[in-house]
């Protein structure tokens, strides 16, 4: 993501010594002309950038038809180079320098979870619309100013939690929404794991990588491939400078769910704390395999409370979705799968349902057809928001080993200025968050 040598107008290292203002706006606010401007048209190619050419980026590739590769960003030029060159698209190592390019309509975010805010807000403002990976944040705060930004500029962005575009998922949630299962009882989750520490030794980087912007606005550490690769020995997932861990990795998912099923797309729980033993997340000092760490940091268990009283439990769920357990039985919803108990909680059809749910079976093509249509796509930036303010409450729970209260209209805790200081997170110049959009 740092400019390449001999590129024109600013270059890398001007950028980064700049004022921490430099970092909150890309270079030039441009847009694609097509039908009009930052808005193509029906049947107007639409030019698609990468930030990011990682493994979560190769799954993402392969664009709906009219959609095309222009350009891949990636603070490894190797890997950008070699990711462009399936599209026959331009590689860059700074993904500012991208979002300057007149037949870029839109990109793909799949960076690690620490860069995901910038790039976004970045591509709001040069009117580019964005494609976010899950999780969509590491804070709480990152989430609220990414939603400012999409609904200032007028941006389409498509959070990628897939199972949002996957039939049985849909019917599942909707089948809860309409009230199949009479009044809810308990909710069971995955037991989600919190992150861990990192302690690994230096190693030698690739002369490729641009480390140092990798780590981009967290503390600066020693460059080891356990740390870079997002699952290795563990990987960067499993770190809390990096990632919320599986609570947010796999919570993105089957919390989102949850969200989806109970009508909180727009809201959340209210209260949120664990029963158990202190936690105790262990510091990996050398490469080793995630078990250790999974296990420690699936204590205490967390619950959460919504506002009609609803409680869900992290425990006795699979990991795409949550087990729904009502007054008529139970049905379960996860990774293309909803299953009743009776059967027939599924297996019946609804018959003159209250609440119908937006139908998408192909997420690209969601994303595609909304910036065509400039409709809100099926995973939404405030539903990637306030899925994502889920997981970080039950890590944040966890941190502190208390009863929290939440309130899901503020985005505050309530009467706890502890608890709020974890809202966001410290980052270093010029990487800060901008204070407004």
């Amino acid at each position: 993501m740092a400019a390449s040598t001999g590129s024109k107008g600013l270059s890398r290292r001007r950028v980064l010594q700049a004022a921490p203002a430099a970092m909150a706006a890309p270079y030039i606010i441009s847009s694609g002309v097509l039908a009009a401007p930052g808005k193509p048209g029906a049947n107007d190619r639409i030019g698609v950038g990468y930030v990011g050419a990682g493994r979560r980026a190769g799954g993402l590739y392969r664009l709906p038809s009219g959609a095309q590769m222009v350009a891949v960003a990636d603070v490894d030029i190797a890997r950008a180079r070699k990711a462009a060159a399936r599209g026959k698209a331009q590689a860059y190592q700074d993904y500012r320098k991208m979002l300057e390019r007149k037949d870029l309509d839109a990109v793909v975010v799949s960076t690690p979870d620490h860069w995901h805010a910038l790039p976004s807000i970045h591509a709001c403002q040069a009117e580019k619309d964005v494609y976010c990976e899950k999780p969509m944040t590491l804070t709480i705060r990152e989430g609220r100013l990414m939603a400012q930004a999409v609904r200032k500029y007028k941006r389409v962005f498509q959070t990628g939690s897939q199972q949002r575009s996957m039939k049985a998922n849909r019917l599942g949630c909707e089948l809860i929404r309409n009230g199949r299962l009479g009044k809810l009882k308990m909710i069971h989750a995955a037991n989600y794991g919190s992150p861990w520490n990192c302690a690994l030794p230096a190693q030698d980087a690739p002369e490729t990588l641009d480390w140092d912007m990798w780590c981009g606005p967290t503390k600066p550490r020693a460059y080891h491939r356990d740390i870079y690769i997002p699952r290795a020995n563990p990987g960067w997932i499993s770190f809390r400078a990096y990632s919320g861990g599986e609570m947010t990795g796999w919570g993105a998912h089957g919390l989102d769910q949850v969200q989806w099923a109970l009508g909180m797309d727009e809201s959340g729980p209210v209260e949120v704390w664990t029963e158990g033993p202190k936690f105790n997340p262990p510091t990996y000092t050398k490469p080793a395999g995630r078990g250790a760490g999974t296990k420690a940091c699936e204590k205490p268990t967390v619950f959460f409370k919504y506002a009609d009283g609803t409680v869900m439990k992290l425990g006795g769920g699979p990991g795409g979705g949550a087990v729904f357990e009502g007054e008529n039985g139970k049905i379960t919803i996860d990774r293309g799968r909803a299953k009743g108990s009776p059967a027939s909680l599924v297996s019946d059809p609804l018959k003159d349902p209250k609440v119908k749910l937006t139908v998408s079976t192909n997420h690209m093509q969601n994303w595609i057809d909304c910036i065509r249509s400039r409709k809100r796509c099926v995973a939404d930036v405030e539903i990637g928001h306030r899925s994502a303010t889920v997981c970080h409450l039950g890590n944040i729970a966890r941190w502190l080993g208390r009863k929290l209260r939440w309130d899901p209209a503020k985005e505050q805790f309530v009467g706890d200025d502890e608890a709020n200081t974890y809202l966001d997170r410290p980052r270093r110049k010029p990487y800060a968050l901008p204070e407004t959009v």
